[in-house]
């Protein structure tokens, strides 16, 4: 295999050294005509071939001043509005929705030489959905929910004294399968409704397919009207 860097002490220089390649044409006419049965499509090729983890997906939010902040989660649910994805509501991301609530989702999928750019509102799902899908997790994951006061500072060992008071409030042992432990008021789930949604396809010499989807303004809510396109590489 080629290099891939080229370093010195103060410099690391990535080098040409992958060329995509994907054997399908991506164009308006090859497309379906929502983007979210597009995307189906799609995530269950990813899922029906090499890729790790397709549901993973980089989630971009900003700060009511515009600052911008990104961070991988994973993609729990697509339905007929949008991407549905959980964590705590008190953390930066979910704070930061809160006060801007827009954000952006890419998924990319190197093994096949595919990614996907969804840019579109937030809402928050309902506390049904919320506890269904929290009550659906191992009962260790349904813990550290508890215990963890996410992307907040925290000290060695705090952690796990935590999680040793959250275990004896809920009578749950460690190595425990099973066990009651309610959802807590500030976990839950968010919804990206699409306003936009692009298809890139890798292709040689850079040379890539792009397809971007853009919701026709005033379209009902329950069936949107999108605008196909064809975007340069």
């Amino acid at each position: 295999m080629d290099a891939v860097i080229s370093s010195s002490p103060d410099k690391v220089k990535v080098l040409p050294h992958l060329q995509y390649e994907t054997h399908d044409h991506l164009s308006p006419s090859t497309t379906l005509p929502s983007p979210i049965d597009q995307f189906r499509k799609w995530f269950q090729e990813a899922v029906g071939s090499s890729v790790q983890e397709p549901e993973a997906m980089s989630l971009s939010t900003a700060s009511p001043s515009g600052i911008p902040s990104a961070r991988i989660v994973l993609l729990k649910q697509v339905d007929a509005r949008g991407f549905v994805f959980y964590t705590n509501y008190t953390s930066r991301k979910s704070s930061e929705i809160l006060a801007n609530p827009h954000a952006a989702l890419v998924f990319y999928w190197r093994e096949v030489h595919r990614s996907v750019r969804v840019v579109g509102k937030v809402e928050k799902l309902s506390r049904e959905e919320s506890d269904e899908y929290f009550q659906s997790r191992p009962v260790g994951s349904r813990l550290g929910a508890w215990a963890s006061k996410q992307s907040t500072v925290i000290d060695e060992h705090v952690l796990e004294d935590r999680l040793k008071r959250v275990q004896d409030k809920f009578g749950v042992k460690e190595g425990d399968k099973e066990g009651e432990v309610p959802t807590p008021e500030f976990w839950g789930g968010w919804r990206v409704i699409p306003t936009e949604v692009e298809f890139w396809s890798g292709k040689p010499s850079r040379l890539h397919d792009r397809v971007r989807y853009l919701r026709v303004e005033g379209s009902p809510e329950e069936h949107p009207e999108w605008k196909i396109d064809r975007l340069s590489p």
